[in-house]
């Protein structure tokens, strides 16, 4: 029962990271489509941002340093000293994932903030 919640959870969490990305893939397209509309650089920059700055570094810097971590004996010596390198490097890479994931979010706020303003200025 708990592997079935977990299982559930875990799909879900994946779909939500990769609907996210590929929503932002859709968006640096038409950012670039419509350049001239205001706001579509706040977009094309806040797509670009999430998905470098959050899936990339995940994939590239969190996922290969959870699957090390995931093979080695933690009572060993090996377990050990791969622990204490996870910790700090593991860490290190989280944050920018953080901040680059308030960036996204906070010129994807902008964009649409400009893009509502440019839109009741056209009516």
């Amino acid at each position: 029962m708990i592997d079935s919640w977990l299982f559930g959870l875990t799909l879900i969490s994946a779909l939500v990271f990769l609907g996210t990305a590929a929503a932002c893939a859709l968006l640096i397209v038409s950012a670039s489509m419509r350049w001239h509309r205001a706001g579509a650089a706040c977009l094309l920059a806040g797509s670009l941002l999430y998905l470098v700055g959050t899936v990339l570094v995940t994939m590239v810097f969190n996922v290969p340093r959870n699957d090390a971590l995931a093979i080695v004996d933690p009572a060993s010596a090996d377990g050990a000293r791969l622990w204490a390198r996870y910790v700090s490097d593991w860490t290190a890479w989280n944050h920018v994932r953080t901040a680059a994931a308030l960036a996204a979010a906070t010129l994807l706020t902008v964009a649409l903030y400009l893009g509502r303003d440019a839109g009741s200025a056209s009516v």
